[in-house]
């Protein structure tokens, strides 16, 4: 069993990540060894039912934007701090903390070049409460890590506005993964 089957019995058996949730466990999934990783926010109702992470509506989103920029689900790993879905609310601040316990054994087990911020939770779990519609296309670095802001497809969806905005850091995303 490698590290990363580990952490998601882990997340599986995880007490605290059910609390008030349901469905299955999304731990991620992808190349264990990516040099990308791509964080979201929390299953939606579609994930909890396949445990699998982006199959929905956001996904769909989320791959046209990874193949408009020459880049295939598998090539990189999808997680998210949260991994159990939530119900129609944004995780609390709580169930993020206790979430990002797993997620950074995921980051040290890929130990990704990149770290791509999918909204504002992936963020708020990451670096900390930003403003993403000032941060949006930008590279940050933080601990020595390597991270590339955007926002969440859900966002883009309601709001064609942001879709434009993904489409541009996208763009610049592809610029800055040439390694």
């Amino acid at each position: 069993m490698n590290k990363l089957e580990k952490i998601a019995r882990e997340i599986k058996n995880c007490k605290e990540c059910k609390k008030k949730k349901s469905g299955k466990p999304v731990p991620g999934e992808g190349n264990k060894k990516a040099k990308i990783l791509f964080v979201g926010e929390a299953p939606g109702r579609e994930e909890a039912k396949t445990g699998k992470p982006f199959m929905g509506r956001s996904g769909k989103l989320l791959t046209q934007l990874l193949n408009s920029i020459k880049l295939d689900r598998k090539d990189i790993f999808i997680t998210s701090p949260v991994k159990y879905y939530p119900g129609k609310r944004t995780p609390t601040n709580k169930e993020i903390d206790h979430g990002k316990i797993h997620l950074l054994k995921q980051i040290e087990a890929i130990k990704p070049k990149l770290i791509v911020l999918l909204g504002a939770v992936a963020h708020k779990a990451l670096i900390g409460n930003v403003k993403i519609s000032e941060i949006h296309g930008k590279k940050l670095q933080k601990n020595k890590v390597t991270y590339f802001s955007t926002f969440h497809p859900a966002a883009a969806l309601r709001f064609p506005f942001i879709k434009e905005f993904m489409k541009k850091d996208f763009k610049k995303l592809k610029r800055i993964i040439s390694f």
